[in-house]
């Protein structure tokens, strides 16, 4: 087929993207909407911008050569993209390139003024708007200006904030390729954007519009504030009409330039409030036509409007699909379970199946829709205090905050008390007796059926593996609702409760149980991260192994490590950490993240921080430390008690309660530890699985399978079958859905809630949090994100997103813990109290509003971080 250098807007759409890009096919296919007008125009393809490219082979080497640059060293990919873009300037169009081009314009007319577009291939995609990123030149009259803003719209291909978008949304240089857009000029009395979506709150139902004078470049380049109307169901429920000093507009002879706007017209609405409400209507047809919520450029001329852009809002967290037309109210599970990084496709699905409650997906991540519990008095008092004494306190408000609006949660009566069952009446379970034993036995149930589990999974392969782990999945769900193990779980945290309280009662003693339950027995998670100190043990005294450790690239180090000095001590004790504890990672809840047994080497930067910031014995010492503190706390305490009217009861009844709340709260954890372990030995036959599938051809990667569900992959096991287009497209997905921030709270409309906390009693520019550990530290800040780039000294405070039980070996080295997400009683929480550091969690935006080195105060009691400079 022979090259086209020039196709008509109009009879391009959405397939012609690689030939037209992004914008070009966006306006062909917006021309296609009834009732909507696109100024008429030509489309100068990918085509003519490769022919013009390969006149000058030098430019194919420097876009390889800045494709392969790495993207951290920001200056030099600066300076390559701008040497590669004056490059491209000086190139000519090539004649049969510009005889088309000047053809097109002899149609639409040689003296008429033209808008000269970017269009990229890699631009206005549904997961990437990558607006603003190009180059777009407005007024451009004669042929010749056309042509030389033709060649400057292919160089603005690689412009600073284009290469660095690219880097930031996976899109290789060498892939992308440069269409141009060119368009007769209308001139506007005004013009802005419309968003069919609150581009700020998600809603789905409230558009909103904003509009200045003359050309849109007014707005876009920040020259005015313009005026904002928000429209709901066909009204206008809020405007605010500003002062518009200046407008753009274009010149006779070409060009634009900014003029200012007469005081007596400045607060002069650009936009009447019909004129709004049929902008909204046309918008809504574009969207509906689209099927996303768009944000769409418009023209005011005369009393029309043109459309000259629709391109999806990328930046909405999308939602789940109910499809019953009714109000919903969705909490966010990753909140709950201290991970809200997404999660594939694989991920999702095995969560799902193994989880006690239905879910709901959106934005790779999970939410459990709550309406019906809100709907009923007694349920959602239920579900309020549920969200304050163990969960993020600001869903709590955030769901309070969705209760306040009159009529959007349905009110509904409490059922009606059920009838005593067929058999008489139920007893309720005996109380729990305050004995060791209830929590032997149950790490033993689960013992016998971790080790029957893998049994089984050694045997079983192809169709007859998926058919078994189906079986294994509804063990799982019963492991979860094991009714011994949720009332081991709750004597410890309503023990903790009940000390709690009753000691600022009787004391005036806030968070006594911080103390009293330092290294209380059984507590995987925070034996987990002792547990590494001695490996630091191991490694110190072998200078060989310890400099080995600190330029150890890939993971086969460990074969490579028993050549050293003291190299087979450490490899022992490494590979005696990951038998008990490999099956760990950050973001376990995923069964496709790698586990700690098949990357050990993301644990090296914390067993090299305990090198340096411990001496020998460090974890039996801590451990003694934390009980000798957890002891004296407890005869002060009950001493202080005696002493008081009633003294004895109250001092038999708080021993009593540590008694109980050191027996059971070290099982909290455990719990999770089962699943996670559960889920290696899935991982490990999945992943078996997938790679027989490379091996017969059917996938190029084993990674692939994670785009799958689990009923997915069985089929593709059993057919030999995949489907490679849906594969990339929910890698895209994936990669799109790092960028969104999920909202701790959903509605059905797309709104994000994510709650606030109400209080006045904090220090100016302190950041509000929960206090989850007593205690006050200050100290430096290291923001960390990524566990395998952790680098701590003595004294540091841990700020990061989240922690769920994977980022427990930081905890051992650090003086004070700060995230972004928690509760009372999530793991960060936990851990942290064990360890007997000062805790704030549920800090919103802690990541970006600390800066890394910064020196910040944490303070664990009162719930509030200080920045200190």
């Amino acid at each position: 087929m022979s090259e086209q250098y020039v196709l008509d807007l109009r009879a391009v759409d959405a397939a012609d993207r690689s030939s037209v890009g992004g914008k070009g096919a966006r306006l062909g296919a917006l021309s296609r909407v009834e009732g909507v007008w696109v100024p008429d125009g030509f489309c100068v393809t990918t085509d003519a911008f490769r022919r013009a490219l390969a006149q000058e082979p030098s430019i194919g080497e420097r876009i390889d050569r800045l494709s392969r640059m790495d993207p951290a060293d920001r200056e030099s990919v600066g300076e390559s993209a701008a040497a590669l873009r004056r490059a491209i300037e000086r190139i000519a169009v090539p004649d049969d390139v510009a005889t088309e081009i000047t053809g097109a314009l002899a149609r639409y007319g040689d003296g008429a003024a033209y808008a000269v577009r970017s269009s990229a291939t890699a631009e206005d995609l549904p997961t990437a708007s990558f607006a603003g990123q190009q180059d777009t030149y407005l007024n451009v009259v004669g042929r010749a200006e056309v042509l030389r803003h033709v060649v400057r719209c292919w160089a603005s291909l690689f412009t600073g904030r284009a290469v660095t978008y690219r880097r930031r949304n996976g899109v290789d240089d060498r892939e992308v390729r440069m269409a141009v857009v060119v368009q007769r000029m209308v001139g506007p009395s005004a013009s802005g954007v419309l968003f069919t979506a609150d581009p700020v709150t998600g809603n789905r139902k409230v558009a909103t519009v904003e509009s200045g004078f003359g050309l849109g470049e007014a707005l876009v380049s920040g020259l005015v504030n313009p005026d904002v109307h928000r429209v709901r169901d066909g009204e206008v429920v809020a405007r605010t009409v500003n002062a518009k000093h200046r407008a753009v507009l274009a010149l006779p002879g070409g060009g634009t330039r900014d003029v200012e706007v007469g005081a007596e017209r400045q607060r002069v609405p650009a936009l009447t409030d019909a004129q709004v409400l049929r902008l909204v209507e046309l918008g809504r047809r574009v969207e509906a036509h689209f099927g996303s919520p768009q944000d769409i450029e418009w023209c005011l001329v005369g009393d029309g409007f043109a459309l000259v852009q629709s391109r999806p809002i990328t930046t909405l967290f999308p939602v789940p699909e109910a499809g019953d037309g009714e109000n919903h109210v969705y909490v966010s599970v990753g909140h709950g379970q201290m991970m809200t990084d997404p999660m594939k496709a694989l991920g999702l699905s095995l969560w799902r199946t193994t989880a006690l409650i239905p879910m709901h997906e959106a934005g790779g991540r999970l939410f459990v829709d709550v309406t019906r519990r809100l709907a009923s008095p007694a349920s959602r008092a239920a579900l309020l205090e549920a969200t304050r004494v163990g969960g993020d306190p600001l869903v709590r408000d955030a769901l309070e905050t969705v209760l306040a609006r009159d009529g959007f949660v349905p009110s509904l009566p409490d059922p009606a008390p059920a009838g005593p069952p067929a058999g008489g009446p139920v007893a309720p379970p005996p109380p729990l007796e305050t004995d060791p034993a209830v929590v032997t036995e149950l790490v033993g149930r689960s013992e016998a059926s971790l080790a029957a589990l893998e049994r089984a999974l050694a045997t079983r392969s192809g169709p007859a593996l998926f058919a078994f782990l189906r079986e294994a999945f509804e063990e799982h769900r019963q492991v979860l609702g094991d009714p011994l193990s949720h009332q081991v779980i709750m004597a410890g945290m309503e023990a903790t409760w009940w000390l709690n309280d009753r000691l600022l009662e009787w004391l005036g003693e806030r968070n006594a149980a911080d103390t009293l339950t330092l290294s209380a027995p059984g507590n995987i998670t925070s034996e987990m991260g002792l547990a590494l100190l001695d490996v630091a043990d191991a490694i110190r005294p072998h200078p060989e192994v310890v400099a080995f450790l600190a330029d150890v690239e890939g993971e086969d180090f460990l074969d490579e490590l028993v050549k050293l000095p003291g190299g087979p001590e450490a490899r022992e004790a490494l590979d005696a950490y990951l038998d008990r504890y490999g099956v760990r990672c950050v973001g376990e809840i995923d069964i496709t993240r790698p586990r700690w047994r098949e990357r050990p080497s993301t644990l090296l930067p914390a067993i090299l921080d305990n090198v340096r910031n411990f001496g020998p014995g460090a974890a039996a010492r801590r451990f003694a430390e934390g009980r000798a503190k957890a002891l004296e706390k407890e005869r002060d305490v009950l001493a202080r008690l005696r002493a008081l009217p009633d003294g004895d009861r109250k001092a038999d009844e708080t021993r009593r309660t540590i008694e109980r709340v050191r027996t059971f709260i070290g099982y909290r954890e455990y719990p999770k530890y089962d699943i996670v372990r559960r889920y290696f030995l899935y991982r490990r036959a999945l992943t078996a699985e997938a790679e027989r599938l490379v091996r017969a051809g059917v996938i190029a990667d084993a990674e692939d399978v994670f785009h799958l569900t689990f009923e997915e992959f069985e089929e593709a096991v059993r057919t030999h079958r995949v489907d490679h287009g849906l594969v990339r497209r929910r890698a895209e997905e994936f990669r799109a859905y790092q960028a969104l921030t999920p909202p701790r709270v959903l509605t059905s409309e797309g709104e994000a809630v994510n709650g606030s906390y109400r209080r006045d009693d904090l220090p100016d520019g302190a950041l509000a949090g929960l206090p989850v550990s007593a205690g006050t530290v200050e100290g430096r800040a290291r923001v960390v994100l990524d566990l395998a780039e952790a680098d701590l000294a003595a004294g540091d405070i841990l700020v990061t997103a989240f922690t769920d039980p994977g980022w427990s070996p930081l905890f051992v080295g650090v003086a004070g813990l700060v995230t972004e997400v928690g509760g009372l009683m999530t793991h960060g929480a936990v851990i942290a109290r064990e360890y007997g550091l000062p805790a704030v969690v549920g800090v919103d935006g802690a990541t970006r509003l600390i800066r890394d080195g910064q020196r910040i105060r944490v303070h664990g009691t009162e719930g509030y971080v200080e920045i200190l400079g």
